[in-house]
């Protein structure tokens, strides 16, 4: 590699980092002080930059809160490819799936459903669609493209029961057990019962419930 195209090359991942490092901060700043009480100001400050570093990559704010809810359920996106590409049953992919859900309880990936939740209120606040909405819708719909494989795992191998209408039951199961456990994640638990049964009983008793019902009995599926 001649000098000049290494010195562009390392040009390109420096600042492709700093854009990186920026968006990690904005992270942090946004969930530990709220997206509309953030400023720009506190996200240089979090990454030890100038102000104006932080305005050279994200003119706008609201650039910046859509570049953090983009780049996490870009990971939503990498687990269920991850999950769709495992070698194993469409029943099991499921429930790795459902265990996704139950990792998000974690302390180091509950901020990632704070920040999601966070954004999609303030979104949906907005008079006008948020600048660069489509690039967070365009990974959302790969997300679920990545979901779709999975059904069609489940349909494919027999390991869900076929009396069911397999893609209407799964969306249903999926969309019911991520929304409760995000809100678990939130609150850690549903007040009232507190006392009673802890977020992480309530998520796995769900999780079985749901996997009882789905498997096929005639399948010789083991659980994972």
């Amino acid at each position: 590699m001649d000098p000049k195209t290494r010195w562009e090359q390392e040009r390109l991942e420096g600042k492709k980092a700093r854009e990186s490092s920026i968006i990690e901060a904005a992270e942090r700043v946004f969930n530990r002080k709220g997206i509309d009480k953030a400023t720009m100001r506190d996200i240089a400050a979090e990454d030890n930059v100038g102000i104006a570093t932080v305005f050279r990559y994200f003119p706008k704010k609201d650039k910046l809160i859509v570049a953090v809810a983009t780049h996490l359920i870009s990971l939503e996106e990498e687990a269920f490819r991850a999950i769709a590409a495992t070698p194993v049953t469409g029943i099991e992919k499921l429930e790795a799936l459902l265990d996704h859900f139950l990792n998000l309880q974690l302390p180091e990936l509950s901020s990632r459903s704070r920040f999601l939740e966070a954004f999609e209120s303030y979104a949906a606040q907005q008079a006008e669609p948020l600048e660069d909405i489509q690039q967070y819708n365009d990974v959302h719909r790969k997300v679920s493209d990545a979901f779709a494989e999975i059904i069609d795992s489940c349909t494919r191998d027999g390991s869900v029961r076929s009396d069911l209408p397999i893609e209407e039951t799964l969306s249903t199961v999926v969309n019911a057990f991520g929304i409760f456990s995000k809100k678990l994640s939130l609150q850690r638990s549903i007040v009232m019962f507190e006392s009673i049964v802890s977020a992480d009983v309530q998520l796995d008793l769900l999780k079985r419930m749901f996997l009882d019902y789905l498997r096929n009995p005639e399948s010789n599926v083991s659980d994972l």
